[in-house]
């Protein structure tokens, strides 16, 4: 099992102490918050995406993707009713998609739960059929290049539009393209009526990504929710992913969320060999 970990924990440290912080800690990913190296991707050169993606690289560690895509952005909206707001969003996940395999990643996680929100007097059907245009017109430029979008559901209290891993799925069917797959998030998880493990199986098929976090918005470890029956699930349906460490509580400061969150991933994963 590969363990990552999203760095927007580390916003305010410069690149190279995140690299060799989370390199240090035992991690062997990365994955990046586009908002902490820039307003728009697009901000990025393509020699800093070089710089990053070597420095990265010196460490030892793989930047695997990026997720939090539309996050502080404007003008862009998964089912906006604005046909031009639609055509700017699917050319912005182009733009996400190019810097993504500029850094070495394959993965982007659609959360972004404000950009995908269903808009006042948009149906539930209008959003899909809306949200699906958006995904078949970028999803062929980003399978050229090696990168695949995982659809991430996200709990009620976060955004009325794509709330289960079914209701990804469907959408996913609705694209009909292999480079979307499904992202699957403990914290999310826990919204649903059907155990965590019993939805890994269900939709191991479908998977492609990822995230580890409780229901308290902290790591693995650091909440009730038992990862062994979790880990275990993973372990029985081969997944081959990676496992990514995200959290929105930073209380406890980032050292010791990276530090104990792996440990107690790895000591999870000792008492199942």
């Amino acid at each position: 099992m590969k363990f990552a970990i999203c760095q927007e924990l580390f916003e305010n440290w410069d690149w190279e102490r995140q690299c060799r912080f989370i390199a240090e800690t035992g991690y062997q990913g990365i994955e990046v918050a586009p908002f902490t190296l820039a307003p728009r991707i697009t901000d990025v050169s393509a020699d800093r995406r070089q710089t990053l993606r070597k420095q990265a690289s010196e460490h030892g560690l793989e930047i695997i993707g990026l997720h939090w895509l539309l996050a502080k952005t404007t003008g862009l909206h998964l089912t906006s009713a604005d046909p031009a707001v639609r055509r700017a969003t699917a050319d912005y996940l182009v733009e996400l998609g190019l810097a993504c395999a500029d850094l070495g990643g394959t993965v982007l996680v659609f959360g972004s739960p404000a950009q995908r929100n269903l808009e006042a007097g948009t149906s539930r059907e209008a959003g899909l059929d809306r949200a699906a245009e958006i995904f078949r017109r970028c999803l062929p430029l980003l399978a050229e290049r090696g990168v695949k979008i995982c659809m991430e559901p996200l709990t009620p209290k976060e955004t009325n539009f794509i709330n289960t891993c079914g209701e990804a799925v469907e959408l996913m069917e609705r694209v009909g393209q292999s480079n979307f797959v499904l992202h699957q998030d403990v914290k999310a998880m826990l919204s649903e009526a059907e155990p965590i493990p019993k939805l890994i199986a269900r939709h191991a098929a479908h998977v492609g990504h990822f995230h580890v976090n409780d229901g308290n918005l902290l790591g693995p470890g650091m909440g009730p929710t038992d990862f062994a029956p979790i880990f275990r699930a993973l372990l029985d349906t081969g997944y081959s992913g990676w496992v990514s460490v995200e959290v929105f509580d930073y209380t406890p400061g980032c050292e010791k969320i990276a530090s104990d969150s792996l440990r107690y991933m790895r000591e999870v994963l000792s008492r199942l060999a």
